[in-house]
């Protein structure tokens, strides 16, 4: 079987970006060229990229009541293909500059669920959408109270109105496997936790 080249950052040339759009969003322009796997460098690439920075979203999980909490809000991109723009969701926020990411994890589950976090685990990060932006997300499973849950939250000046949800771990099975629960961060969080639950669950033991 023929070797193929392992590429890095180094075998881009980008040759121009500039501003289309610098709203609540950043739009990019970007002008390029790469290395090809049979040789060579590619035609000049154009794409325009959403520079929208990184985020956490964070799984929450009461071990002692086998319950998680999510929260439900109103998502217009979801309008054109769902027969309901109201989701089931993650905690999660967006990492302002300077910010500990943990730190984000722990404001953002207290801001949209009321809850406080007592011990986090850091399951994994991924690029959410890299043909068209350069965020990546970073998952985090938070050990929580579930008792604390309950109500509507969020910020006013940021136009949220988020319902919480505490929902057994069979149930949230059920939700995964419906389609109930169909955005990545949530179906990414909940399916990495019921592969490492057991993992999580002991370390969170040990610590105590």
């Amino acid at each position: 079987m023929k070797a193929y080249p392992v590429f890095s950052n180094k075998d881009v040339k980008v040759t121009k970006t500039h501003s289309l759009y610098d709203g609540f969003f950043k739009l990019v322009g970007y002008e390029f060229t790469h290395r090809l796997f049979e040789g060579g460098w590619s035609a000049p690439v154009k794409r325009e990229i959403l520079e929208r920075g990184h985020a956490v979203a964070v799984l929450l999980y009461d071990p002692k009541l086998q319950e998680f909490v999510f929260i439900e809000q109103c998502r217009i991109g979801a309008m054109p293909t769902s027969e309901s723009p109201w989701l089931i969701e993650v905690v999660a926020g967006m990492i302002e500059e300077g910010e500990e990411i943990e730190e984000v994890c722990r404001r953002e589950a207290q801001e949209e669920s009321g809850v406080e976090i007592q011990r986090l685990h850091r399951a994994l990060s991924y690029l959410s959408s890299p043909g068209g932006t350069t965020e990546r997300i970073h998952i985090y499973i938070g050990e929580i109270d579930a008792t604390q849950a309950q109500g509507v939250h969020g910020l006013d000046y940021e136009s949220e109105d988020i319902l919480v949800r505490r929902v057994a771990k069979s149930e949230a099975l059920e939700w995964l496997n419906s389609g109930k629960i169909d955005n990545a961060a949530a179906l990414i969080a909940l399916q990495w936790f019921l592969i490492n639950e057991a993992q999580v669950v002991e370390m969170w033991s040990d610590s105590e």
